[in-house]
């Protein structure tokens, strides 16, 4: 049997984190949430994580840089960007781990189903 596929929801705002991380365990992921890159820093320290969605605009450090440094760390973690941002434009050094167009959602996300197959794609790309 395939281990479940381990996903972390990084977003300062609650009720989009909450519905992420409800309907992802319903998909039945292992599913960890943190409300600021810092955090999430600290919980890919000591939680292995293969998919993470990480929104953008967090207050400090920013959603780039949190996947920048994490993937410095981790580089078999996966990334998803869940951004608000109409103007938001892929940085190079994103796209050269592979992070890709197909990898940014807007904000909001009416159908969260785009999440599931996301994950199911990049977790089944890494082996």
């Amino acid at each position: 049997m395939p281990s479940p596929i381990r996903v972390l929801v990084v977003d300062d705002e609650p009720s989009i984190r909450n519905s992420l991380v409800e309907f992802l365990e319903d998909c039945q992921f292992v599913v960890s949430s943190a409300e600021s890159a810092e955090s999430a820093l600290e919980l890919v320290g000591h939680t292995p994580i293969d998919v993470a969605i990480v929104d953008i605009r967090l207050p400090k450090l920013d959603g780039d840089a949190f996947i920048l440094q994490a993937h410095q760390r981790f580089p078999e973690m996966r990334f998803l960007i869940h951004t608000g941002s109409v103007e938001y434009k892929l940085p190079d050094e994103l796209r050269a781990f592979g992070v890709t167009h197909k990898n940014v959602f807007p904000k909001p996300q009416m159908d969260l189903s785009v999440f599931e197959a996301a994950i199911r794609r990049l977790a089944g790309a890494e082996g």
